[in-house]
């Protein structure tokens, strides 16, 4: 009896004319739109101004995506370095293999860049793109549906997968991890909103959160995948990632709250405060202020006409 799935795609790939459309791309992209459209909407929220977030987004994707593709690589060396493997493949990006560790790291690092340029904190700024990165998360997680990779154990639920007989995998019907994960990155995103209107994170916490969040689902779905991964102890290399990381998260989270309590009452300067034009207008004022002119009466008398009588009574008194 035939059972239920989610079919896989044919191809991953269309090709208009000589361009290949890849479904991959396009689910990369599609994510890094909505990160930076709810971003900037919550920036704006939080008193800054339009366009900062795809400004400074402008450093941060691209550092990410390197950052992403140098964790998969190194994390999984022997797919392109191993016996009978070609190195050059390591820089195909578009056949998949993005690491979310290296893409949030060194992200953060374009990220800090932008920031410095525009001379805004860049807690605040993760603050406000945090639920925008876990909905790009799960957009970009139905790139591995087009490739039909990282799916997990064998099943015949209703919801599994179809893969294909292909390099290195068999077909049949498994767990769609990348379904799991998307659906947990949306229910992160919606967890950060929520709590971030509910407390008024600020300093960072509000991406703590999401860090946090994201690992715990990360955890129990990578115990699921099958696909190659080096392990310690028994235990696949994402999962111990995925624990350190949170344990990370955590202990901002509660230092932050202690050491900066509250929200950042400003996120963007404005540059016209910022560079003294408003303080060199009010110094005069107060310089004014406080050199007032004495009272006509704290001043030297002028002379009357009984004046000269008064100044010759002593004299009087001396004869």
């Amino acid at each position: 009896m035939d059972i239920a799935y989610i079919p896989s795609p044919s191809t991953g790939v269309i090709h208009l004319g000589p361009i290949p459309l890849r479904g991959y791309a396009f689910c990369i992209i599609i994510g890094v739109f909505v990160a930076v459209w709810l971003g900037n909407r919550r920036w704006i929220a939080r008193g800054g101004k339009p366009g900062t977030v795809a400004d400074i987004a402008v450093w941060a994707v691209p550092f990410g995506l390197v950052g992403g593709r140098l964790y998969h690589v190194i994390t999984d060396y022997q797919l392109y370095f191993g016996e009978g493997r070609n190195w050059v493949d390591a820089f195909k990006i578009w056949e998949g293999g993005l690491g979310i560790w290296g893409a949030i790291a060194l992200g953060a690092v374009g990220a800090w860049i932008g920031c410095r340029l525009r001379g805004i904190p860049l807690p605040a700024w993760a603050d406000a793109l945090a639920p925008g990165i876990a909905l790009a998360q799960a957009c970009g997680r139905w790139g591995n549906w087009f490739n039909q990779e990282l799916y997990g154990r064998a099943t015949d639920l209703p919801w599994a997968v179809q893969i294909t007989a292909g390099p290195n995998r068999d077909a049949g019907t498994y767990h769609p991890t990348f379904l799991y994960e998307s659906l947990w990155c949306v229910g992160v995103a919606l967890l950060v909103i929520w709590a971030d209107r509910r407390f008024k994170l600020g300093h960072g916490r509000a991406f703590a959160l999401y860090v946090a969040a994201y690992c715990v689902g990360r955890g129990w779905i990578e115990y699921m995948r099958v696909d190659e991964a080096h392990h310690i102890l028994g235990v696949r290399l994402n999962v111990w990632t995925s624990i350190v990381v949170f344990v990370l998260a955590v202990v901002y989270l509660v230092l932050s709250a202690k050491l900066r309590p509250g929200r950042e009452s400003v996120v963007e300067p404005d540059r016209d405060a910022s560079d003294g034009k408003e303080g060199d207008d009010a110094a005069p004022a107060d310089a004014t202020a406080e050199a007032k002119p004495e009272p006509a009466e704290a001043k030297t008398p002028v002379l009357t006409k009984d004046a000269p009588a008064e100044a010759e009574a002593p004299e009087a008194g001396k004869r």
